[in-house]
């Protein structure tokens, strides 16, 4: 079966380096996909402008007054509602950080230079970074160490690996587990995000790097637009990902990058 960015077929889990053990001998659908970065509008680029510059003042300014009106003693009924509107601000935030962020890797591509970049901090970084969301859900979060190397760009693979750490965390229930990590796989490194989740079925797999596909359709808590953004960054890079996934039971997004000389 064969897809636009590239192949999808079926294939085992595993349990590396202490993953999350999926059942046993599960059959998983996985899919290798290239991004190729697409010439954007004027509207585009308007947009761009827009979400970056007119909107943020605004939110800024009702951050302000949130702040304000937080001042003092408040009853508990005023709490309740001061941190559900502190909720929809920071809602907003991430919501306009993703807009920001696709609008801008959707313009052609520059050529993009590839330095080594140390993977390590780069994997603590991701992690650290939704850290406070993981504990809420009281999902376990565990970074493998690593003094792996890789050729890439560390703007590019950092806002790659965010995103899968989000989107591990957003869709793993309580309880669950996410590991990140990386391996040695021949001239390349393989680095790995493993989550106990719910899952990708397999008339998903070619969709869901496309602009807002949501995962669970349900979920209104973001514009979908994460794994648009990974694809867009990963083909800037020249990199390749893989995602293995088995309904309910958990999914593994795992980029290859060549080792640095």
């Amino acid at each position: 079966m064969r897809e636009t960015h590239g192949h999808v077929k079926a294939t085992e889990g595993s349990a590396a380096f202490g993953t999350p053990r999926m059942p046993t001998r599960p059959m998983t659908w996985s899919m290798t996909a290239k991004a190729k970065p697409h010439k954007p509008s004027e509207f585009e680029s308007v947009l761009l402008a827009i979400a970056a510059h007119d909107l943020r003042q605004p939110l800024q300014v009702i951050q302000l007054a949130h702040d304000f009106l937080g001042r003092g003693d408040r009853t508990t009924s005023e709490l309740c509602q001061l941190q559900s509107g502190q909720a929809a601000i920071d809602r907003l935030k991430n919501q306009l950080d993703e807009l920001v962020a696709a609008l801008q890797l959707s313009e052609p591509a520059k050529r993009v230079k590839l330095t080594p970049v140390r993977v390590g901090p780069l994997l603590q970084q991701a992690t650290y970074a939704k850290k406070v969301a993981a504990l809420t859900k009281r999902v376990s979060v565990r970074t493998v160490p690593t003094s792996a190397t890789i050729n890439s760009n560390a703007l590019l693979l950092g806002t790659v690996l965010r995103n899968l750490v989000s989107n591990a965390v957003k869709y793993t229930q309580p309880g669950g587990r996410i590991l990140v990590g990386c391996r040695h796989t021949g001239r390349s490194i393989r680095i790995d995000v493993y989550d106990t989740g719910i899952g990708i079925a397999g008339d998903q797999m070619p969709l869901m790097f496309d602009a807002f596909t949501r995962l669970d359709p349900t979920r209104r808590d973001s514009l979908g637009i994460g794994l648009f953004i990974v694809r867009q960054a990963i083909g800037i890079l020249g990199h390749r990902i893989d995602v293995s996934s088995t309904p309910c039971r958990g999914s593994r997004f795992s980029i290859f990058a060549s080792r640095a000389k």
